[in-house]
């Protein structure tokens, strides 16, 4: 099991294939993505490594976060995040990870925050179809409508579909297609939509459905030095 990679979301586009077939894909950018910490099941109970992307001002950094990035001699880091590897996959502090870590054609799954929608109808929120226009109905076009029973049950069950907060949730979309990977920009193509808004974080790691490719690098894919 491989590390994955902390990746920005960009927002989408297309491409078109050697068919040429409109694709639509989600452009992801892994900016200056480093080994911050690796855990080892001798000292941690498991193994994992922990990354860190983007460059975050150092006064915006507390001081035991400063002495954190110092030991692992990485600058301080936007977002971190931590994955949890086999100890064939363990990658030292410093190391610097690249989007060739993953090739075209492989499969992915994408975790992400969706978008917050705040408190929301059952129309928005659950598609309910709302009351009709006319005969009879007043001032509640977009109410959800009865929501219990009579006397027996006398209730509403546990799960009613009814207004509330919508998004702003943490989900995973299995299975997405890997279209290209722009090593030059640093930059991750993958076919469909992945969860949350442009500008957000999103974890993208090995589909744990499919079969890992034969091209895909072990550990894992690294900047070389000096590049």
């Amino acid at each position: 099991m491989r590390t994955g990679l902390l990746a920005k979301k960009l927002g989408m586009s297309r491409v078109f294939d050697a068919d040429g077939n409109h694709v639509p894909v989600t452009v992801l950018k892994v900016d200056q993505l480093d080994v911050v910490l690796r855990r080892t099941a001798a000292k941690d109970g498991y193994d994992g490594v922990q990354v860190g992307s983007g460059t975050a001002k150092p006064s915006r950094v507390s001081q035991p976060m400063k002495g954190h990035f110092a030991k692992a001699k990485v600058e301080p880091k936007k977002k971190l995040v931590e994955f949890r590897v086999d100890a064939a996959s363990g990658l030292d502090a410093g190391t610097r990870l690249s989007v060739a870590h993953f090739v075209a054609g492989q499969f992915v799954d994408v975790s992400g925050t969706t978008i917050g929608h705040g408190f929301t109808g059952v129309m928005k929120r659950h598609h309910y179809h709302g009351l009709r226009a006319s005969h009879g109905v007043s001032a509640s076009h977009r109410s959800g409508g009865s929501t219990g029973q009579r006397q027996d049950p006398g209730r509403v069950f546990k799960g009613k579909k009814m207004a509330g907060h919508m998004g702003d949730v943490r989900r995973t979309v299995q299975n997405l297609k890997i279209v290209a990977v722009d090593t030059d920009n640093a930059l991750v193509m993958v076919k469909g939509a992945v969860p949350g808004s442009a500008g957000g974080w999103v974890l993208v790691r090995d589909a744990i459905k499919r079969k890992l490719p034969k091209e895909a690098p072990m550990p894992a894919g690294i900047v070389a030095a000096g590049a």
